[in-house]
């Protein structure tokens, strides 16, 4: 991690947190709600909450875009958790219910779920569309991220 401080929202009240980078492993907390900065946990994102962490916030954040109703998003939910565990605190996840959330699923094109993306500095880098295993989900965010 960088010595640099980066800006990261809380996941419990979205309050920006000026942390240094080299102490993100370190269990931070949020300065407001006093609640824990990382939560080894995806967060939902409603259009709010995703223009905090995507446009604010200044680590990856890898988006899940997905719906109740779709079999192998449902399949791969387990799977996405565990790869929040595995990726922070160098990286945020997220998901994003399309059918709560049409205006952001159509801001990014998205075709078929589930999708992932990954945004860095508010704008899009990289996608992966389709389910994934845990490994596969670390493994294609981690390389995508550098």
């Amino acid at each position: 991690m960088s010595t640099a401080s980066l800006i990261v929202p809380c996941p419990a009240c979205d309050a920006l947190n000026r942390l240094p980078g080299a102490r993100l492993a370190d269990a931070p907390s949020c300065g407001k709600c006093h609640q824990p900065i990382f939560a080894a946990a995806p967060l939902a994102l409603d259009a709010r909450r995703f223009e905090i962490h995507a446009g604010r916030g200044e680590l990856p954040l890898l988006v899940d875009f997905w719906a109740p109703w779709c079999g192998p998003c449902r399949s791969m939910a387990p799977a996405f958790e565990a790869a929040a565990a595995l990726l922070e605190p160098g990286m945020r996840l997220a998901k994003v219910d399309t059918e709560a959330e049409p205006s952001l699923a159509a801001r990014f094109g998205i075709r078929s779920i589930p999708t992932l993306v990954l945004i860095r500095g508010g704008r899009e880098v990289a996608r992966q569309a389709g389910a994934m295993d845990t490994g596969g989900i670390v493994q294609w965010a981690r390389s995508q991220a550098r």
